[in-house]
């Protein structure tokens, strides 16, 4: 600790260029991460928070649930089964719609939710009140849906009906292919639609749960959450393009600290010769260069979640980031250890110098 110490106090330009390009590296990282976990929210926050384990979708869907359309008298029969062997269940209606505020051109687009009151499906109300099941027109919206200038007691209209909704509640964190979750009951949705049939059955059980209906009744398949996730149009691709992109970058920062600490490694070869020839073991010559990055890199995380969060304030309120403390801490521990395995090549170059060719070299 003492020489790396002494080498950063000898030489600050040059450890303050690495760690100006570790921040800029982890910056990006963590930027780019947090775009994904707001992306993955903005297109499926509203599945993600149910409370259920399994959706019962037409076998034909290919584990989309927007593709799924299930016969209410089938659907009433898959529920009374489900019903009999202590499972809980619900209903999901989804209708994708455009939808307009009186008096103003600007049209939204929004997901239509059909469920029931008090059931598995049920958001969390943040202000206002839920609706019934026997309630006419009256809806639950995500309160994003207030940056369009709607509030409490305010009427959308359904632009392809014409039909007028009351707001008589707001949830939050809900929303469906991008677009924000608007909650309301089986008999507001089918004045809306007209179309009265049940795209999926939500079930709060274990595998065998979803087993025995897959095995009681033709033409369905039981699809956890996770897959009913990857079946939403564009998540998975949206995903896998941003974890691609975080991988490389991960990569590209292992090769840059790799690069950077064996060139000055060998810059320092003689040096290295001279401590090893005064009875310098190698074990410590290593101690200190492994300080050195973890100590860089330590404070180029610190200084890169700080831009982080500060950009996080600056961006609009519709942006998708969400940077979560446990995405922080993943994202830290694997910069730390991909700045450690880069630092290999210079701890084995250093156990390689030969004391006498080194001060040879010197002289």
């Amino acid at each position: 600790m003492f020489l790396a110490l002494r080498e950063f106090k000898h030489a600050k330009v040059r450890y303050l260029l690495i760690s100006l390009i570790m921040i800029l590296i982890a910056w990006l990282v963590l930027f780019v991460s947090g775009l994904a976990n707001g992306l993955s929210s903005d297109n499926a926050s509203s599945i993600k928070t149910m409370n259920i384990d399994y959706f019962v979708l037409q076998k034909e869907a290919d584990q989309r649930i927007n593709r799924s359309v299930l016969n209410n008298d089938f659907a009433a029969d898959i529920r009374d089964f489900t019903k009999r062997h202590d499972t809980e269940s619900a209903l999901l209606n989804i209708h994708m719609a455009t939808l307009t505020k009186p008096g103003t051109p600007k049209k939204i687009d929004a997901a239509y939710f059909g469920i029931e009151e008090s059931g598995l499906l049920q958001p969390e109300i943040t202000e206002g009140k839920m609706f019934t099941n026997e309630s006419v027109d009256e809806i639950v919206v995500d309160q994003s849906i207030k940056n369009e200038g709607f509030s409490l007691g305010d009427r959308i209209i359904d632009e392809t009906s014409g039909k007028k909704l009351k707001i008589i509640g707001f949830t939050k964190n809900q929303s469906f292919s991008h677009s924000p979750v608007i909650h309301m009951n089986m008999k507001t949705l089918l004045s809306v639609k007209n179309e009265n049939t049940i795209h999926a059955i939500a079930l709060k059980g274990d595998k065998n749960t979803g087993k025995q209906v897959e095995k009681n009744f033709s033409g369905i398949e039981a699809v956890s959450k996770s897959q009913a996730l990857k079946g939403i149009p564009g998540y998975q691709e949206e995903q896998g393009s941003l974890l691609m992109m975080i991988v490389f970058l991960f990569v590209i920062a292992a090769f840059v600290l790799a690069v950077f600490f064996y060139v000055i490694t060998i810059q320092k070869i003689n040096q290295f010769g001279v401590l090893k020839a005064i009875g310098a073991k190698t074990g410590y010559l290593a101690k200190n260069i492994i300080f050195q990055v973890m100590f860089l890199s330590s404070v180029s995380l610190l200084i890169s979640i700080a831009l982080t969060f500060t950009a996080s304030f600056v961006l609009p309120d519709h942006f998708p980031f969400d940077l979560s403390p446990f995405l922080i801490v993943i994202c830290s521990l694997l910069f730390l250890t991909v700045a450690l395995l880069g630092s290999f090549l210079s701890l084995f170059k250093v156990a390689k110098v030969d004391a006498i060719d080194a001060i040879g070299r010197a002289v």
